[in-house]
């Protein structure tokens, strides 16, 4: 199995589409499920042997060799939001999808220095008619916000300042039209932060500022995994259960001093959805010395996974750690 695929698995094996309102099942649907990525030639590329489109059929094929779920790339290179709504019902609703993910704005943007460009309108309008075609047909929408023009991690880009306003266009139409969000700018940013020292311009995920390379493809099919994964479970959230029972030297001021740091944890840490905290009153004397309980809310698996090594949250485990004498960490999932 490749390097590629292998992670993907990983990730994909807790994304199983088994969500009765999309009608993605373990066992082989009664009609086949279709996932559609529309986009440009970013999913273009996406369908060719390393593409990301190529990976999330992959992993899909692998953990459901038996389901009836088919992966269609219909990416085309040039393209903006009025060419994606003149093709729509060619290359989209004509394969009568189940989910459409939509990943579209380079070219809206990038394509202004010749003119050629969408305005914000133009933008935000067609989306808007592209989702209620979607939707009119029954089938969900995931839309994705572009990714970058330019690698720099700064904001230095020439055309960082544009771009995150169409970005905040995606976001403001995936909210009001109650879509899937996948928050691919985000995701970026965050990762070349981190993996980006020198600040390039390009060769970290894309060959040329745009385009996604290995690297890059592999990327973005994780956060099209992980995104199809949370999108498709509305209401569920991860809670992150912590119980702690304190060494018996630990005063009483100690103990303070760890309640106020965890407290103060979702003021530092963005991805902290709730939180909540208390010490034992049970009557039934089965606590077994735990004293204290908090509950941590998260979106989803990757805002967990972003909890769990963020430097603030590193932080108060340093400072907790030698007052602990037992800990007891449970995550699960929500059910409606």
């Amino acid at each position: 199995m490749s390097r590629i695929i292998r992670p993907l698995l990983a990730v994909f094996s807790l994304a199983l589409f088994l969500v009765p309102s999309w009608g993605f099942a373990a066992d082989p649907p009664q009609k086949p499920q279709r996932i559609v990525f529309l986009g440009d030639s970013i999913t273009q590329g996406g369908v060719g042997p390393k593409g990301y489109v190529t990976l999330v059929r992959q992993a899909i094929e692998k953990d459901h060799p038996h389901a009836k779920i088919e992966v269609i790339g219909a990416g085309i290179s040039g393209n903006r939001v009025p060419d994606l709504e003149k093709r729509l019902e060619k290359d989209v609703l004509s394969k009568q999808p189940t989910v459409v993910v939509i990943y579209i704005g380079i070219n809206d943007v990038w394509h202004s220095l010749n003119g050629r460009g969408t305005s914000p309108e133009d933008f935000e309008q067609g989306l808007r008619r592209i989702i209620a075609a979607i939707e009119k047909q029954d089938a969900k929408v995931v839309l994705c916000t572009a990714s970058v023009i330019g690698e720099k991690h700064d904001g230095s880009n020439p055309l960082d300042k544009k771009l995150d306003e169409y970005c905040q266009i995606s976001r403001k139409v995936a909210t009001e039209t109650k879509s899937a969000m996948i928050d691919l700018r985000k995701a970026f940013l965050s990762h070349l932060k981190e993996h980006n020292a020198m600040n390039a311009d390009k060769n970290v995920l894309t060959t040329d500022g745009v385009h996604l390379n290995d690297a890059g493809n592999e990327f973005v099919a994780k956060q099209m995994l992980s995104g199809l994964h949370a999108s498709s479970h509305p209401h569920q959230l991860l809670r992150h259960v912590v119980l702690f029972k304190f060494k018996a030297e630990v005063t009483p001021e100690q103990v303070k001093e760890v309640e106020a740091a965890f407290a103060a944890l979702p003021g530092k840490i963005d991805v902290i959805q709730a939180f909540e905290w208390g010490t034992d009153v049970s009557v039934e004397n089965k606590a077994e010395g735990f004293t204290h309980g908090f509950l941590v809310t998260f979106r989803d698996k990757k805002g967990r996974d972003i909890y769990l090594p963020h430097p603030a949250h590193q932080e108060f485990v340093k400072l907790v750690g030698p007052r602990i004498d037992k800990a007891l960490v449970f995550d699960y999932w929500t059910q409606k």
